[in-house]
Order: C-alpha cells, then structure tokens, then sequence
C-alpha cells in the first residue's frame, strides 16, 4: 500500500513519521474506542498501518503483544463480537452460511463461531424477515411464475438460507405463512 503524504506548512510533502510503540499503542486504542472488532481484524488493522507509516523501532513491532493487552483489558472481546455480528446479521435477515462466512472473514475461531451460529428458531425469524423485506411468499402482493420463484430462491441462497428453508418461503401462497419444519418448544 502507498505511503500516505503529509503536506507542511509551506506546502512541501513528506512522508508520514514512522510509528514507536507509543504511537501503535494509540492507534490500537482509538480503533477499538471506535469499532467493535475481532482480535484479527484489530492486528490486521495495526499490521496496514505498519506498511502504510512503516516502523522506528529496532526490534520487531509488538502486534501481538498490543492485540493481547486489549484482549486481556476486554477491550477486544471475539465472543462477544461474534455475538453481536451474527444478531446484527439475523436482523437483517441473513442466514446461517453468510453469518459463519462473515464470522470467518473477521478472524472468529469455528468454535466461538458455532456457539453465535443461529438455532432453528432464530433461522425461521430471520427467513421471515427475508421474506418480509423482498416480498416473497406469503408477503407478496401476487402468486409468481416460476422464473420468478427461481430470482426469489437464488435470493435466499445468496442470504446464506438453506435450500430446504428457502423453498417453504418461495412456494407459500400469498398471505399464508408457512409452518416451521421443526417442532417449536
């Protein structure tokens, strides 16, 4: 990545100071006083503003030892933010695969990824909402033709639905809600 120029005062270009410690510190301070984040996303951040500034010191730059201290502090907490994420994603309608793709993009491990991965009920809100939001189904003004169900289907793969979710809420009739195919408890 480029270095990103400064302009003096008398209108003269330089390139950026390269960062200490202190000024690593501060970054990684004001990111995550800014953004909810994932330990990874936290170290990928601090490591382009390395390429960007580049390094001062003559040992090695301390990410991990920075990205630990916040995490110790909980000030970077991946539990929590899977949790977030994946409720802030299932609000919108997404589904089960797109959560855990987006979960693994941001550096979540499988395990604090599958413990935020949506239960049958949470999967069945979020499809409605789908449903709700594209007009699909039971939400639509009309009966479709089939190419049309095929666009509506195609839209709840790419959600992150399975297909078997997805067909209950493309072939319902308009107005009529289809029942879950799991037992609600």
């Amino acid at each position: 990545m480029a270095q990103k120029w400064r302009t003096r005062p008398d209108g003269q270009k330089t390139a950026p100071r390269p960062l200490d410690r202190q000024a690593l510190d501060e970054l990684a301070l004001s990111y995550v006083g800014r953004f909810a984040t994932s330990r990874a996303k936290l170290a990928a951040y601090l490591s382009r503003k390395l390429r960007e500034r580049g390094w001062s010191g003559d040992e090695p730059p301390p990410i991990d030892v920075i990205t630990d201290r916040l995490v110790d502090l909980r000030y970077v907490d991946d539990e929590a933010y899977a949790a977030m994420k994946s409720g802030a994603m299932q609000r919108r309608g997404l589904g089960r695969r797109r959560i855990a793709e987006a979960l693994r993009h941001d550096g979540i491990a499988q395990d604090i990824s599958a413990r935020a991965a949506p239960g049958d009920a949470e999967r069945w809100e979020a499809a409605q909402r789908l449903a709700r939001r594209k007009r699909i189904g039971p939400f639509a003004s009309e009966a479709v033709d089939r190419p049309g169900r095929e666009k509506q289907l195609a839209a709840f793969l790419r959600a992150g639905h399975d297909l078997e979710l997805a067909r209950l809420w493309v072939n319902a009739l308009p107005g009529e809600i289809p029942p879950p195919p799991f037992d609600e408890d």
